[in-house]
């Protein structure tokens, strides 16, 4: 599933870029508890549930030898 435009520049993904410079890990986590933390606060809870869990899914692809293949960082 493409992200909506505003989430690329060009033809790149702002998270595959952070990826590429060792920030994807740490960017997903920290979207993930902001989305979880906010849901059912900034109005209907399930759409920050829902961008929560496409982070956690990314995290878990990572993990699973995904698109950096699943290296462990300190």
């Amino acid at each position: 599933m493409l992200n909506p435009h505003y989430y690329r520049r060009g033809d790149v993904e702002v998270f595959d870029a952070l990826l590429s410079w060792g920030f994807g890990r740490d960017y997903a986590i920290g979207n993930i508890v902001k989305y979880v933390v906010r849901a059912g606060h900034k109005g209907a809870a399930a759409p920050d549930l829902r961008k929560a869990r496409w982070y956690l899914d990314k995290l878990i692809e990572l993990q699973e030898g995904g698109e950096d293949g699943g290296e462990e960082r300190d």
